[in-house]
C-alpha cells in the first residue's frame, strides 16, 4: 500500500516539475510579439466624390438625348450627374465603353433626361450603364508606434467590390458597403510613394488587385537598408494619374448628400510577416453639390462734367475762364476770335464698368458739324471753299494740320489761326482704353467727330473712342474739345450734338 502512493506521489512530482519548465521556465525566453496601434493616422482622397452609375432606358444613334432607367441602380435619377461630366455608356457587364468612346453632358434636361455634346455613334444597350467616374489621389497618414526593422513592410488593404472587377477603371457598387469598394485602375507600384522615415528606403513593391471574387486590395511596401524609429511620421500617396477610381453609391439604403464611409487598413510588419503597429482609417465619399448662380450681364457708363478752375486735361490747364462742362452739355458761350487755351478748351470724363467677357467699345458721333441756328452743314466740307467761311453757316470739324486729320487718323493740331474748326483729343484717366492720346505724338493729337450727317465717308467702325477686350471696372477717359473759329466767322448761335455709346461684348 505504501509501494501504491509512493508511486502516486512521484508522478505528482513529474508533473508539476513539467508544468514548470514549459509553461513558466520556457516562455521567460520566449519573445512574445505585442501588437499596438498607429496614432494620427487619417487617409485623404484627393477627389472625394462618388462615381456615377445609373442603368439606360434609351438613346438612340445620331441623337443626343440620353434617358436613364429611374429605378433599380446605384443612382436612378440625374441629380449627381453634372454638365461637362464625361461619361462613359457600357453593357451590362461593364466591358468597357460602347464604341471606345466617352462624351461630355452638355446638359441635365430633367430628372431621367440629359443631354452630351455630341450625337451618339451608337444606339445604347437598354440592360447597359451610364459611368462618370471619379478618381483621384489617396493619401494615408500615420505616426507609428513600433519601430519597423530593416526587413519589415507595410501592408495597405483597400476595400473592393465583391465578384466585380475591380481593376478595369469603370466604378463598382454593391448592395452595401461592406460588400462595395474601390476600383484600383491599373495602379502599379511606380504609383506608390512613400515620405517620412528617409524615404528612400520605402519600395513599394507589390500591388495585387482582384479580378472578381470577395478579397480586398492589397499594397505591400517594404523597408529596405534601416529601420524606421517609432513616433516616426509616414505618409503613402497613391498618385492621381492614374488615380484610384471612387465606387457608385451602395444599391440599398443610400441617401444622396449622405456618404459612404470605407474603411482603409494599415499594418506594420517584422521580417516574419508578424503584425507590429495596426489600423483602420476611413475615407467618405459622397455626391458632390451642384452650386449654380446667374450673374445678370452689367453695363455702367457715365459722362461726368470737368469744371475745376485747375489741373490739366490733355495738357492744358485749366482756369477759372475755362468753360466749365456738365453730363449733358458743352457751353462754350461767347466765343473770341482770337484763341486761347483757357476759353477754347473745355472736357468731360466718360467711365465705363462692365463684366463682359470679350470687353466693350465707346463709340462717339456727331450729329452734323456745328451749324448756325441749327443750319445743316451739308457734306464733309460745308460752305464753299476750304476754310473761306463765304456762307459763313458752319463752324467746321477743323483740319488740324496741311496734312489734315480725320475721323480716323489723327494729327497734331497746333496752328489755329491758319485751321480752325472743332476737334477733340483724348487722355487716359485710368486704364488704357482710349483709341489715341493727345500726346502721342506732338502736343495736341486731333481727330474730328465721326459725322452723321456725311455717312458716306463716316461709319460707327471708325468712331470708336474707348475699347477693351476684357471686363473692366471704372477705365476712365478724358474727352479734350476744342474750338477755334476765324475773325471773319459769321456772328450766330452755332451748334451740334454729340453721341456717345457703349456696346459691351458678352
Amino acid at each position: 500500500m505504501a509501494k501504491k502512493y509512493r508511486k502516486i506521489l512521484v508522478s505528482l512530482i513529474i508533473f508539476f516539475q513539467f508544468l514548470y519548465f514549459y509553461l513558466i521556465k520556457i516562455p521567460q525566453n520566449i519573445n512574445i510579439l505585442d501588437t499596438a496601434n498607429f496614432s494620427s493616422a487619417s487617409a485623404t482622397l484627393g477627389n472625394s466624390r462618388l462615381s456615377y452609375r445609373a442603368g439606360v432606358a434609351s438613346g438612340t444613334s445620331g441623337t443626343s438625348i440620353v434617358t436613364i432607367d429611374g429605378s433599380g441602380n446605384p443612382d436612378n435619377n440625374t441629380n449627381h450627374l453634372f454638365t461637362k461630366d464625361t461619361v462613359c455608356f457600357t453593357d451590362s457587364g461593364q466591358n468597357g465603353c460602347i464604341g471606345s468612346k466617352t462624351y461630355t453632358v452638355a446638359n441635365i434636361i430633367d430628372g431621367t433626361n440629359f443631354n452630351t455634346s455630341t450625337a451618339l455613334t451608337n444606339t445604347l444597350l437598354s440592360d447597359g450603364y451610364a459611368v462618370a467616374s471619379q478618381s483621384g489621389s489617396m493619401v494615408i497618414a500615420f505616426t507609428t508606434t513600433t519601430e519597423i526593422p530593416s526587413n519589415g513592410d507595410l501592408l495597405i488593404t483597400i476595400p473592393m467590390a465583391d465578384n466585380a472587377d475591380g481593376n478595369d477603371g469603370l466604378p463598382d457598387t454593391s448592395s452595401s458597403v461592406a460588400t462595395n469598394g474601390f476600383d484600383l485602375n491599373g495602379i502599379v507600384a511606380a504609383d506608390i510613394s512613400v515620405t517620412g522615415c528617409t524615404d528612400a528606403n520605402w519600395v513599394a513593391t507589390e500591388v495585387i488587385t482582384e479580378g472578381s471574387g470577395t478579397t480586398d486590395h492589397t499594397i505591400r511596401i517594404d523597408r529596405q537598408t534601416s529601420t524606421c524609429a517609432a513616433a516616426s511620421a509616414i505618409v503613402v500617396t497613391i498618385d492621381s494619374s492614374p488615380g484610384i477610381v471612387n465606387p457608385a453609391p451602395i444599391t440599398s439604403g443610400h441617401t444622396q448628400g449622405t456618404a459612404d464611409g470605407y474603411s482603409i487598413n494599415v499594418i506594420s510588419r517584422d521580417g516574419s510577416d508578424n503584425e507590429l503597429d495596426t489600423v483602420n482609417t476611413k475615407v467618405a465619399p459622397v455626391e458632390a453639390v451642384f452650386v449654380s448662380a446667374t450673374v445678370d450681364e452689367s453695363l455702367s457708363f457715365t459722362i461726368a462734367g470737368i469744371s475745376a478752375d485747375s489741373g490739366d486735361y490733355c495738357g492744358v490747364t485749366r482756369t477759372a475762364s475755362s468753360p466749365d462742362s456738365t453730363a449733358y452739355s458743352v457751353p462754350w458761350g461767347t466765343i473770341p476770335s482770337t484763341y486761347a487755351e483757357a476759353t477754347h478748351n473745355a472736357a468731360q470724363q466718360l467711365t465705363v464698368s462692365t463684366n463682359a467677357t470679350s470687353g466693350y467699345k465707346v463709340y462717339a458721333e456727331e450729329n452734323d458739324q456745328m451749324g448756325r441756328n441749327g443750319n445743316v452743314c451739308t457734306g464733309a466740307t460745308p460752305s464753299a471753299g476750304e476754310y473761306t467761311f463765304s456762307s459763313g453757316i458752319c463752324i467746321r470739324d477743323t483740319a488740324c494740320g496741311g496734312t489734315p486729320c480725320t475721323h480716323t487718323t489723327p494729327q497734331d493740331w497746333t496752328d489755329m489761326a491758319t485751321y480752325p474748326g472743332f476737334g477733340y483729343s483724348l487722355e487716359d484717366q485710368t486704364g488704357t482704353d482710349a483709341q489715341f492720346e493727345y500726346n502721342d505724338t506732338g502736343t495736341f493729337q486731333t481727330k474730328q467727330f465721326a459725322d452723321q450727317e456725311a455717312p458716306e465717308v463716316r461709319s460707327d467702325a471708325s468712331a470708336e473712342i474707348m475699347t477693351n477686350a476684357a471686363p473692366v471696372a471704372g477705365s476712365s477717359v478724358y474727352v479734350c474739345y476744342r474750338v477755334a473759329i476765324p475773325g471773319t466767322q459769321p456772328a450766330g448761335y452755332y451748334y451740334n450734338k454729340i453721341k456717345y455709346t457703349a456696346v459691351p461684348t458678352f
